[in-house]
């Protein structure tokens, strides 16, 4: 009897242990989010997201103030229409910009949210029409790549020298 019991509790140890190392895993993964403010819904249009997914931040001065619901494809404007979460206990002018910014170098991208100096807020609903598109690393390579190439292939001809050590 003694070890049964020794058993079962043993058995509930180990199944906490594991529903603990669960929920550490998904939280730090930024699959789960447990929040229970309440919060208003904000759409963004963006021409470029790069690699933004659903659940990232929307940060301001470094805060965490919202997420991103999802993300769909208005095929109307082809743009990327971006559903923010906002909390509801941060409000910002009705004409705050919104950036796709990356954390580090090659970090994660989140959202960054700068106020404006309008009188009336955000509010539920509302589109965001100030929008900074993502910054894609490959597409910054491919220009410095393509303007070294077109600056090579036109110095080809060079007047000649006019120096200030000529004899008289």
């Amino acid at each position: 009897m003694q070890r049964s019991k020794n058993d079962v509790w043993v058995g509930l140890f180990v199944l906490t242990g594991a529903v603990a190392l669960l929920f550490l895993a998904l939280k730090s993964a930024n699959l789960l989010t447990l929040s229970f403010d309440k919060s208003y819904a904000v759409v963004a249009k963006f021409d470029n997201i790069g690699g933004l997914k659903p659940r990232a931040a929307v940060k301001s001065a470094g805060v965490i103030v919202g997420r991103v619901e999802n993300i769909t494809f208005d095929d109307k404007y082809y743009q990327a229409s971006v559903n923010l979460a906002m909390e509801s206990r941060y409000v910002f002018p009705k004409d705050s910009s919104l950036k796709i910014l990356t954390s580090g170098l090659l970090g994660e991208q989140y959202i960054g949210i700068e106020a404006g100096a309008d009188e009336k807020n955000l509010a539920a609903g509302d589109v965001v029409k100030q929008t900074q598109s993502a910054v894609v690393l490959e597409n910054l390579i491919s220009q410095f790549l393509y303007s070294k190439a077109a600056d090579s292939s036109g110095s080809t001809t060079t007047a000649p020298p006019t120096g200030t050590n000529e004899k008289k």
